[in-house]
C-alpha cells in the first residue's frame, strides 16, 4: 500500500527510507515547518523527492498532498515525522489509514525500541513499514 517511505526527526534529519527515496534538506525543512505555519504548502505545494504534490490536508499532525494518481501522507510523532508515498491503484484512506496507524503505534509504546528495530535489523523497506503496522514484527 506504501510505495516508498521515510522517518525524518523533527530537525530534518534522515533516520530511515526506502531504498532510493528521501527528501532534500529544503524539502524536509519545508515539511517540517509546514506542521507549524502550513500557508507556505497550502500555496505552492508541498515537495517530497522533487515531486510536486497538491496540499489536501495540513495540521499540527497531518499533511496530506496527492500528485496525479498517487500521493503522499506524513504524520508527526512526538519525534519524528512519517512520510508514506502511494501510487494508483492504492487509494488515499488507504494510505492514510497504514501511515496514520504506524504513527499511532508509535507513540503509544514510546517508539525507541521499535524505531532502533527497524533501522538497525532491517533495511528500512515499504515492506517493513506495512509489517510494523499490521503487527507483524511485534
Amino acid at each position: 500500500q506504501i510505495q516508498k517511505a521515510a522517518i525524518y526527526g523533527h530537525d530534518g534529519a534522515l533516520w530511515a527510507a526506502s531504498a532510493g527515496f528521501a527528501l532534500t534538506a529544503p524539502e524536509a525543512t519545508n515539511l517540517i515547518a509546514a506542521y507549524k505555519d502550513a500557508s507556505g504548502i497550502r500555496g505552492n505545494g508541498l515537495y517530497a523527492a522533487g515531486v510536486k504534490y497538491f496540499t489536501l490536508r495540513a495540521d499540527d499532525r497531518s499533511i496530506y498532498g496527492s500528485s496525479g494518481a498517487g500521493g503522499i501522507v506524513c504524520v508527526k510523532t512526538k519525534m519524528a515525522v512519517l512520510v508514506g508515498v502511494y501510487a494508483d491503484p492504492v487509494q488515499p484512506g488507504e494510505a492514510t489509514k497504514v501511515v496514520e496507524a504506524l504513527a499511532d503505534y508509535l507513540i503509544s509504546v514510546n517508539y525507541v525500541c521499535t524505531l532502533f528495530f527497524l533501522l538497525i535489523c532491517f533495511e528500512f523497506t515499504p515492506l517493513s513499514f506495512y509489517l510494523l503496522v499490521s503487527g507483524s514484527f511485534i
